[in-house]
């Protein structure tokens, strides 16, 4: 993609907030931050609604060791996080909002947004713009400075397809880095952010590339029946997005409503050997052929087929209509729904010889 794009500076729809000095709350409720609903307090608290205010806030740290020394612990919607207990340490609550229309060229049209951007309502704005792309994200909970941290993907479709660049703050320098797509290293649910940039950089907007030159992504199997289902043929984006969304609300619980952080475990990866093998004894094993040979598994069909589904342990459990979301019935600690699935992880392993790795981010405790 090309990269004479005009110059990336960090957003905010509210200049007002902005203008506003850093406040450092201490002991901040994170209830209503984490979508699990957890029971946890922060050491210390800042929102970011703007540079201005990273700029004061490492200000801050160079002048207060007590403060430099916590934790840092960045968070957007809270849709991919398990709290363990209190954060003993320092949350960096990323709020600056704003979606700004960022040119074209003949091959795509391009379109930014801030971290602390609802990420389903850039989507639904990216359509209204005439920008489709995305529409295979429709509904993903969370932020969208959190999409490139764990690559985002949902039938057939990645983040890492329609990203284009990614600026980034370095805690290190106090300067400002924009990241070309080959420089997030993307990988299933995986990304440089988790590695080299896990704790010096910050994600602050995203610049997204999408094609003049689209096609329909339906070869997904639900996404394929949902629109055979309603005689739909050859889909526009506005469609796609539409039957998307119809799948994820029928699937998936929300969490205003019942406290889940979505899809809880990665699909599995494992060798043609290992698939053959498993096929041998589970003839109806979902999986799903890899570019490098290997094969996908369905977590949820395997956690469903080991009997999982509707289960609960004390107050946490596994949802009686998708195994792969893990949810907290009400009062839920973090350390009770890290235990469920811990057993979860050991009867798959067992049963199966799959380890499945956990999607969300764990702190506190």
């Amino acid at each position: 993609m090309p990269p004479n794009l005009p110059s990336l500076q960090p957003i905010s729809a509210f200049p007002e907030l902005a203008a506003a000095p850093l406040k450092v709350e201490r002991g901040a409720d994170l209830r209503a931050l984490n979508t699990f609903g957890i029971m946890a307090r922060a050491r210390a608290y800042v929102q970011i609604h703007a540079l201005q205010h990273l700029i004061e806030l490492r200000q801050l740290l160079a002048q207060d060791a007590e403060l430099a020394a916590l934790p840092r612990l960045v968070i957007g919607g809270g849709s991919n996080l398990l709290l363990l207990g209190d954060v003993h340490g320092l949350v960096v609550h990323m709020c600056a909002e704003g979606m700004q229309n960022a040119g074209e060229d003949s091959d795509y049209r391009y379109l930014r947004a801030a971290a602390g951007s609802n990420w389903h309502a850039l989507v639904e704005w990216s359509l209204q713009q005439g920008a489709p792309g995305l529409e295979n994200l429709a509904l993903i909970p969370g932020t969208v400075g959190a999409a490139p941290i764990q690559n985002i993907g949902a039938y057939g479709v990645e983040l890492k397809q329609v990203l284009h660049s990614v600026t980034v703050y370095d805690w290190n320098s106090g300067e400002v880095v924009v990241l070309d797509n080959a420089d997030c290293a993307f990988g299933y649910r995986d990304s440089v952010f988790k590695h080299v940039w896990r704790e010096r950089g910050l994600v602050l907007e995203l610049c997204l590339a999408c094609p003049k030159d689209w096609r329909a992504q339906t070869g997904y199997g639900d996404l394929a029946a949902e629109l055979a289902q309603a005689g739909i043929d050859a889909p526009n984006a506005q469609q796609v997005a539409a039957a998307v969304c119809a799948i994820r609300r029928r699937k998936l619980p929300d969490p205003a409503k019942l406290g889940n952080a979505g899809s809880f475990f990665k699909n599995p990866v494992v060798t043609r050997a290992q698939r053959t093998a498993l096929q041998t004894v589970w003839p109806d094993l979902v999986s799903y052929l890899q570019s490098d040979g290997k094969y996908k598994l369905a977590a949820g069909w395997l956690i469903d087929r080991a009997g999982w589904k509707g289960r609960r342990m004390g107050a946490a459990g596994v949802h009686e209509h998708q195994a792969l979301v893990l949810v907290n019935h009400g009062g839920a600690s973090g350390a009770e729904i890290a235990a469920l699935a811990a057993a979860i992880q050991t009867d798959i392993q067992g049963k199966f010889g799959v380890k499945l790795e956990m999607e969300p981010v764990t702190a506190g405790g």
